[in-house]
């Protein structure tokens, strides 16, 4: 039976957060207003200055508020041109693990799979890139070219969408690998033969000790490998 990799896109891949690039680029482009933008700023200022443990979940949460105000009758020309501007902006800023990653997976015949949280248009390109065989975002309903605010598809069921995927295409999880950074993968995580946690959340980090999970860290131009052993990890320079 054929093998299958999944891959969550931001942190993960990309070296950021694309919808946080894409708010960024629609209020470049004057599609939000300027209550908007400082309502942003003022949540990453907080993040940033690490005031306390939750302030990157509150960030966050402010982004995804202030893009489903943003979207609500945005015109999608508008929006898919702010699409075209971070593609070109992040397509190639990735981390080496994953990057190394996919290539090697592919060498050997793997399915390769994006579950995003991020926005269809833009993971599909990123898809198309870097040679995945299936994709899935987060996709938001249109009427008349304009966008209704309103979401349907991945947002918080990755799992869910990783099942469909599988049957779609005939694989089991015999092994199978899936890699993410951050508490809303675990679930899909939790589906796969081979998980990776990498550059993880603080949750992510703690279930994947618990069930004995590879932790990847890349900072700068170092990886870093977590490898489970009996009671414990031992930790390895992967280059």
């Amino acid at each position: 039976m054929q093998r299958f990799a999944v891959f969550d896109i931001d942190g993960t891949v990309i070296r950021w957060q694309l919808y946080h690039a894409i708010v960024d680029e629609l209020g470049a482009q004057g599609l939000l207003d300027s209550a908007m933008r400082q309502k942003i700023q003022d949540a990453r200022h907080t993040w940033k200055s690490r005031t306390h443990s939750t302030s990157f979940d509150e960030y966050e949460q402010t982004l995804v508020d202030v893009y489903h105000n943003a979207l609500t009758n945005l015109a999608v020309d508008d929006y898919l041109r702010a699409v075209d501007v971070v593609f070109e902006k992040y397509k190639d800023q990735v981390y080496t693990y994953s990057r190394d990653l996919i290539r090697e997976l592919k060498e050997q015949g793997f399915l390769l799979f994006i579950i995003s949280g991020s926005q269809q248009e833009i993971i599909q390109k990123l898809g198309d890139y870097y040679g995945f065989d299936e994709v899935i975002g987060t996709a938001y309903t249109q009427r008349e070219g304009r966008f209704t605010g309103q979401f349907v598809g991945v947002y918080g069921h990755k799992a869910e969408m990783l099942h469909k995927l599988m049957a779609k295409h005939g694989v089991g999880t015999v092994g199978s690998v899936a890699i993410g950074d951050s508490n809303s993968d675990i679930a899909m995580l939790e589906l796969v033969e081979h998980p990776i946690a990498f550059n993880p959340t603080k949750g992510l980090m703690e279930h994947a000790r618990a069930q004995g999970w590879d932790i990847v860290v890349e900072r700068k131009n170092v990886v870093y490998q977590l490898q489970a052993k009996q009671d414990g990890y031992i930790l390895a320079q992967t280059n």
